[in-house]
C-alpha cells in the first residue's frame, strides 16, 4: 500500500483556494485528510462555546465535501503532535502538509513539529492560507513592525498584485488503509442542556458553500453602500463574513478578488464601499501582524501605562452587561443580539465595549473573555486588537478620551430605534424620541408603552456623565 501524505486541516476548512491541499494533490500519492481537536495546546484560549457550535457544523459540511472528492476526513482528539506522530508512524506517511497559523501556540507547535519531522526524515511543508500578506513581508522603513494601521495598509497595497485564488478541488486520491476516526458527535461541541443555539441555527449556514453565498450576496447587493450602511445596526449593511474567514471556509484572497471582479464588471476602478470593505480586511491583517509580533497581546496592555489601571471588580455590573440589563437600550440590544445569534454588529461592539471599560470601569480583558465564549467569529487576533483599541491601550488605539456616549450613538446610528426594538422587545412600543433614553420619558409616555422602569426594564446602572468624568480623571492620571 502506497504511503500517504497527511494533510492537516486547521482553520482552513475549505477545498477552494487551498494551497496546501493542492500541493499535496500534485504529489500523486494518496492523501489522508485530518482534523485534530486539541483543547490543551491553546492554553487559556480554548475554543469558546459559540465557536464550538460553529466548528461542529463546519466539520460536518467539510466532511461531506471531502466524501464527494473520494476521501474521508479523519477526526482525532488530543495533543496535536502526539496525534500526528502516531498517524505518521502507523501509515508510514511520506509527508505532512498544513496551512500555517499565527497564534503564539501555533507558532511554537509548528517549530517543534518541523524539528521532529526533520529528524525522522519526513517531509514537512506549510503553506499560506489565512492572510493576504505574510508577517515577514510587511515592515516599515526601519525594519520594524508597523504600530499604526494606515501606513501598514499602504505598505500592504504596495506589494505585488495578489494572485488569483486556486480553483476548487473536485477529486482526491484518498488513502485506502483503515484509520480510526472519532465520531463528530462524540466531541460534544453542541450545547444540549440547555440548547441555546436556536438563534444561531436560524441565522448562519456554516461551511464553504454558506461562505460563498454570503460573499456573493454582499458583493452584489450591499457592498456599494457599505461605506454608508456599515455603521447602521438597524440595516443589513455588513458582510457578516467574519466567522467564515475565521474558520477558513473562505480565504481573504477570495474576498479580495470577488470585490475586484465586481468593480471590473461595473467598469469602475473603485467605489467607497469596496475600498472600505477591503480596508476592513486590512484591519484583520493588521491584527494578525500585531499578534504575531507581540504574542502576549491578548493578555497584556500594549501600552505599558495601562498595566496598572485601577479596574472596578463589581461582579453585578459585569453580569448586568453580559445579560443586556444595563438600562441603556443600545448596549442591551447588542448584548442580547450577541447571546442569541453569536454575533454583534461592529458599531455596537464598540459601544458596548466602551460602556464596559469606561462607564463601568471593568477591564477590557473581562470583555474580551466574554466575547471569546459567545462569538461565532471569536478570533484571537481580531478580538484582542478590538478590545485594546476600545480601551485605548493597544496599537493605533482610540485615544483614551474617546468615550462613546451610548445615547448619542444610539440616536445617530439607530435613529428610529428599530435595532433596539428587535432585541429589547420590552421597549418596542416606546416612541423613537424616548427609546434611546427611556428614563427621560414622561410617566404617561412610559405607561402608554407598558414600560415600568425598574420592573419591566431596568433603570440605568450608572450615570454616563458621572462615569465619563471619573474615567477621564483616571486616564489623565495614567498619562501623567
Amino acid at each position: 500500500m502506497t504511503s500517504p501524505v497527511i494533510f492537516w486541516f486547521r482553520q482552513d476548512l475549505r477545498l477552494s483556494d487551498q494551497a496546501g491541499l493542492s500541493a499535496a494533490q500534485k504529489t500523486k500519492v494518496p492523501i489522508l485528510p485530518l482534523y485534530i481537536l486539541d483543547d490543551e495546546i491553546a492554553g487559556n484560549w480554548k475554543m469558546g462555546a459559540a465557536s464550538r457550535w460553529w466548528l461542529h457544523h463546519s466539520l460536518k459540511r467539510h466532511s461531506e465535501g471531502l466524501e464527494k472528492c473520494g476521501t474521508q476526513l479523519i477526526l482525532r482528539r488530543g495533543p496535536s503532535i502526539d496525534v500526528l506522530l502516531e498517524l505518521i508512524e502507523s501509515t508510514q506517511a511520506q509527508g505532512l502538509y498544513f496551512s500555517r497559523g499565527y497564534q503564539p501556540h501555533e507558532v511554537e507547535l509548528e517549530k517543534k513539529l518541523s524539528e521532529i519531522l526533520q529528524e525522522k526524515g519526513v517531509e514537512c511543508k506549510r503553506f499560506s492560507s489565512a492572510l493576504l500578506f505574510e508577517p515577514e513581508a510587511i515592515y516599515n522603513g526601519s525594519g520594524e513592525r508597523y504600530k499604526v494601521f494606515t501606513p501598514f495598509w499602504k505598505a500592504c497595497l504596495r506589494q505585488e498584485a495578489l494572485p488569483q485564488p486556486l480553483p476548487k478541488i473536485k477529486r482526491l486520491r484518498g488513502y485506502k488503509g483503515h484509520i480510526d476516526s472519532d465520531p463528530l458527535e462524540s466531541w460534544g461541541l453542541l450545547p444540549t442542556k440547555p440548547d441555546w443555539s436556536g438563534g444561531m441555527t436560524e441565522t448562519w449556514t456554516p461551511g464553504e458553500k454558506g461562505a460563498h453565498q454570503r460573499l456573493n450576496d454582499f458583493v452584489e447587493n450591499r457592498m456599494a453602500e457599505y461605506g454608508v450602511n456599515r455603521d447602521r445596526p438597524d440595516t443589513d449593511g455588513t458582510s457578516q463574513l467574519s466567522p467564515y474567514l475565521h474558520f477558513g471556509e473562505i480565504s481573504p484572497r477570495q474576498c479580495w478578488h470577488a470585490v475586484k471582479a465586481y468593480l471590473a464588471k461595473e467598469q469602475r476602478e473603485s467605489c467607497n464601499g469596496a475600498e472600505k470593505f477591503l480596508s476592513e480586511l486590512g484591519w484583520r491583517e493588521f491584527s494578525y501582524h500585531l499578534l504575531f509580533e507581540w504574542p502576549d497581546f491578548p493578555e497584556k496592555a500594549f501600552r505599558p501605562e495601562f498595566s496598572d489601571f485601577p479596574w472596578d471588580k463589581k461582579e453585578q455590573d459585569l453580569i448586568a452587561w453580559q445579560k443586556g440589563q444595563t438600562g441603556y437600550p443600545i448596549v442591551d440590544a447588542g448584548m442580547r443580539q450577541l447571546w442569541h445569534i453569536g454575533w454583534m454588529h461592529n458599531r455596537v461592539r464598540m459601544i458596548v465595549g466602551s460602556f464596559l471599560i469606561k462607564d463601568l470601569l471593568i477591564s477590557w480583558q473581562d470583555g474580551e473573555r466574554w466575547f471569546w465564549d459567545t462569538l461565532v467569529d471569536a478570533d484571537l487576533a481580531s478580538n484582542s486588537a478590538g478590545w485594546q483599541w476600545i480601551a485605548g491601550s493597544g496599537a493605533d488605539a482610540a485615544p483614551y478620551f474617546r468615550i462613546f456616549n451610548p445615547v448619542r450613538q444610539s440616536e445617530k446610528f439607530d435613529p428610529d430605534g428599530d435595532y433596539i426594538r428587535t432585541w429589547v422587545p420590552e421597549l418596542q412600543n416606546l416612541e423613537a424620541k424616548y427609546i434611546h433614553a427611556p428614563w427621560e420619558a414622561p410617566t404617561a409616555i412610559l405607561q402608554k408603552a407598558n414600560v415600568e422602569l425598574g420592573m419591566t426594564y431596568p433603570k440605568p446602572i450608572v450615570d454616563h456623565s458621572l462615569a465619563r468624568n471619573k474615567a477621564l480623571e483616571i486616564f489623565q492620571s495614567l498619562k501623567k
